[in-house]
């Protein structure tokens, strides 16, 4: 792979974004490359959690506008080929993703780091739309996943203003889960990857779909949903243990099964 970088540590896979010259910018190969990526290690039994960050100064600065690589004549199917594989492998991924935001993320980097389930972000990092400073709208699922987070007016004012958003305001809005110094961010990422990975990942993957699904059903159907979740997953081994370490008054030990 010449555009990202896979390492494993422990129970933890690290998927690194690797064209630092770009601001590890989108393209087609990148993208290509990014979705096997995923799909690999949430194949993979061994990785528990994944952690998604960007080598270099940035995380991602969005599409590569200087790429010679093309989605061919039709643009939505070439992006819906090349692109929404990753993203939909990061919602659907068999174990939870964080996002380790280093430096900017751009128009779709931004909404690339929408679409894990927690974000880190380090001090200097900084989140832009830019779509309509070059007269496009917002795309990659950003104008679902950033309304839904922050609400209609605060999504609108980022999108139709360009007007970066810092590290720091991200988190007040909750854009991102916590920010932390440059330097520690990777290890701030990897320590809550382990914690998550020590957890019962079935059910924690199970948690993530049913809030997903929540967001566009009516309040009986969600009900209704959450016990259907529940009868299939308490019969899992790792539901079985907690139950028992409840009552055994001991620490559980979890498997991901």
């Amino acid at each position: 792979m010449g555009f990202v970088r896979c390492e494993r540590d422990g129970d933890v896979g690290v998927i690194t974004l690797d064209d630092p010259s770009s601001l590890n910018a989108m393209s087609p190969s990148l993208m290509d490359e990014l979705a096997a990526a995923i799909e690999a290690e949430s194949a993979d039994g061994a990785a528990r959690a994944l952690v998604l960050t960007g080598a270099g100064r940035g995380f991602c600065s969005g599409q590569n506008l200087k790429s010679q690589e093309s989605l061919g004549p039709d643009l939505v199917a070439g992006v819906m080929r090349h692109y929404f594989p990753v993203f939909r492998g990061l919602r659907e991924c068999r174990v939870p993703v964080i996002a380790a935001v280093n430096g900017v993320a751009a128009g779709g980097g931004f909404s690339l780091a929408l679409a894990c389930d927690a974000i880190l972000a380090a001090q200097s990092a900084s989140f832009i739309q830019v779509f309509s400073r070059i007269a496009l709208v917002p795309d990659l699922g950003s104008t679902w996943t950033l309304p839904h987070l922050v609400g209609r007016q605060r999504a609108l004012s980022l999108m139709l203003s360009n007007q970066p958003l810092p590290a720091a305001v991200a988190k007040e809005w909750g854009v991102v889960l916590d920010v932390v110094a440059d330097e520690r961010l990777m290890a701030e990422a990897m320590g809550l990857a382990r914690k998550l990975a020590e957890g019962p990942t079935r059910t924690l993957v199970a948690t993530r779909r049913l809030v997903d699904e929540g967001m566009d059903n009516s309040f009986e159907a969600q009900f209704r949903r959450e016990l259907e979740v529940q009868q299939v997953i308490r019969q899992s081994p790792d539901a079985k243990e907690g139950v028992a370490a409840f009552v055994e008054r001991r620490k559980a030990r979890f498997t991901g099964r």
